[in-house]
């Protein structure tokens, strides 16, 4: 779950608030000192963190909060509120050019992920019907270029390069005569990046910006390097005037609070989160903050889930799925296919977050990664038929058949139907819940 460490610790000092029937001054106050700890414990910016408690606390002592009938749940309404409008409100977008191709420069420190999230970018506008083309400006960083051709070549897009011996500024100049030539409406420019911001590495990117114009810089940080992350935004926006952030590794457990402060410290807004390794579309994601607030305080996020799942998912066969779950029930190969197709989405975990009132405590342990998918698609290869089809049929010597055939132990075999048990019971009440109208997808039925 993005910021989950964060958003344990302000749901838990808002329940102090939401079942009282009346709260007192000295009820606020205590719980917005709470909640001031929890910030400063995620690495939010000190300053932010006042002026939000500050402001928090004065519409909380207000008349809209003190008369109404539900005071705690008007408190958590204001939070949520004031935690969009400290990220930035709304949703910001990247601009294109309506004349010429579209320059989207990529910079940050080394190791921050530009490289990937640019490819990751590439992708997201290749599937939206744009024609881009990757650019290779980092002659440094050994086998940088090699990098870039790679996950070009993976994702069929072009990638423009000149070797390491010619200066980025020029590369980038024949790299945009290039995309004439070649009709590509879309530049992604990959830049060098240093271990920390340096006069040398400012030059350059400067030389860059001159010689394309670039229609957006984007920086690419870190979440978990905290308020770090904050101070290289602002020097960068200082010196080239970024048009927005990308962040990446938002589901730290301890200092992704900088997603927070950015925005409110650098003008600059958040515009895409990186939700995983691979290099896909879907794995970099528009930061939309009244989605984001709403995760954090635990409400869900059932538009940004829906969105994975049309993305993930084939509605023909969501529809047969569901049709076959109403009469029979999930099995166990019901089960490894959808575990395979919900990979794509990100981790259990993090899909349950998504979901309003879901007891997301109670259900970590369904969080599975590569390697235990790869154990329960062994786990399962090894029953029968039957097995599969009839989870019933399962007692202790089935099991410890499976184990031995699958060379994992009785231990494992338990978790993983245990697992398979939390599914089912998940899968039924999302079921009852449909039949009495209360479909918690509003319309859209999940595939699983």
């Amino acid at each position: 779950m993005l910021l989950e460490n964060l958003g344990d610790k302000l749901q838990n000092a808002l329940k102090k608030l939401t079942g009282k029937g009346k709260v007192s001054e000295a009820d606020i106050k205590a719980v917005m000192r709470e909640v001031r700890l929890s910030l400063l414990e995620a690495d939010v910016n000190f300053k932010v963190v006042k002026e939000f408690v500050a402001t928090v606390t004065e519409r909380s002592l207000g008349a809209e909060v003190m008369e109404s009938l539900t005071p705690g749940q008007q408190i958590v309404k204001i939070v949520r509120d004031e935690l969009t409008e400290l990220m930035g409100s709304s949703s910001s977008r990247l601009t294109f050019n309506t004349n010429g191709p579209s320059i989207f420069m990529m910079i940050g420190l080394q190791g921050q992920g530009k490289t990937t999230n640019g490819a990751k970018l590439a992708a997201k506008l290749k599937e939206r019907g744009r024609r881009p083309m990757l650019v290779a400006l980092d002659i440094y960083r050994p086998a940088a270029i090699d990098q870039l051709q790679v996950l070009g070549k993976q994702l069929d897009i072009p990638v423009f390069t000149m070797g390491d011996q010619i200066a980025p500024a020029e590369i980038a100049k024949q790299a945009l005569m290039e995309a004439h030539k070649t009709s590509r409406d879309v530049l992604i420019l990959d830049t060098a990046g240093r271990l920390q911001i340096d006069q040398k590495l400012m030059q350059e990117l400067d030389d860059i910006k001159a010689a394309v114009k670039p229609t957006e810089i984007l920086l690419v940080v870190d979440a978990m390097v905290g308020q770090v992350a904050v101070e290289v935004a602002d020097e960068f926006h200082k010196r080239l005037g970024i048009d927005g952030i990308i962040m990446t590794k938002l589901d730290g457990d301890t200092r992704g609070g900088a997603a927070l402060s950015m925005k409110q410290m650098t003008g600059a807004p958040i515009k895409f989160i990186g939700v995983g390794e691979k290099i896909q579309a879907n794995m970099l994601e528009e930061f939309h903050p009244d989605r984001m607030a709403s995760r954090i305080l635990g409400m869900g996020d059932m538009l940004s889930l829906i969105e994975r799942a049309e993305r993930s998912f084939d509605e023909k066969k969501a529809k047969e799925l569901e049709q076959k779950l109403q009469k029979e029930g999930l099995n166990f190969e019901d089960y490894l296919e959808q575990m395979e197709q919900m990979k794509d989405m990100g981790s259990l975990q993090e899909i349950l977050a998504m979901i309003p009132g879901m007891n997301n405590r109670a259900m970590k342990d369904l969080k599975i990664d590569d390697r235990e998918l790869i154990k329960v698609k062994a786990m399962i290869e090894s029953m029968t038929v039957a097995e599969r089809r009839n989870p019933n049929l399962l007692n202790p010597s089935r099991k410890q058949r499976i184990a031995n055939g699958s060379g994992t132990t009785i231990q494992d075999v338990n978790r993983m139907v245990k697992q398979f048990m939390q599914m089912r019971k998940m899968m039924k009440q999302f079921g009852s819940m449909s039949k009495k109208g209360r479909n918690p997808f509003g319309g859209f039925k999940l595939p699983f």
